[in-house]
């Protein structure tokens, strides 16, 4: 009788746990590609580093959201992506390295990967919006919330950024825009 009162809290500490939790599927941006060639989708790429504040709150707050990953994990590949790493990568036919690179400096600022300047990433975090070819559209600099996320991750898998080619386009498509994320 114990044993199952125990297994029983055991079950639904799990079942709850796991409704909470939500995590992205993170992928290499080889594996991504890949896809892409079976599976069109469009890439969300997190460019981060190892001593970035900003970048962990990110991921904490931000892409452990339910919303947020529920969304990404159906309508893009996700990739992380050390901008100051030693991976080699190659994308766009050319192949991208890290050739200052310090393992003495994992954990701290590092010299910049050649990808993270290809994509026009200049502060940390970046989130990387690739389309379904692997063209770049846009890199969005910063720490986001979910909601302020949610526009951008609508508005780039809807092609609706197509269309939003003034300022006052965006600001119009920004104040229309009604979040449905939580948090």
């Amino acid at each position: 009788m114990v044993k199952n009162i125990i297994l029983s809290i055991v079950v639904f500490g799990c079942l709850t746990l796991s409704s909470v939790a939500q995590e992205i599927n993170w992928l290499t941006l080889d594996e991504a590609l890949a896809l892409q060639k079976k599976t069109p989708k469009k890439i969300m790429m997190d460019v981060y580093t190892n001593w970035c504040g900003p970048c962990k709150l990110l991921d904490k707050n931000t892409f452990h959201n339910k919303d947020v990953a529920d969304y990404v994990n159906k309508h893009y590949y996700a990739v992380k992506f050390n901008g100051e790493g030693n991976e080699v990568v190659t994308f766009d036919n050319k192949t991208f390295e890290n050739p200052n690179y310090n393992p003495a400096n994992a954990n701290r600022r590092n010299a910049a990967h050649q990808l993270t300047s290809y994509l026009q990433v200049s502060a940390y975090p970046t989130i990387v919006f690739l389309d379904e070819k692997g063209q770049l559209i846009f890199p969005l600099r910063g720490y986001k919330t979910p909601t302020q996320l949610e526009l951008y991750l609508k508005m780039f898998k809807t092609d609706d950024y197509k269309a939003l080619d003034t300022q006052e386009k965006f600001n119009n498509y920004y104040k229309a825009f009604k979040p449905e994320f939580e948090g």
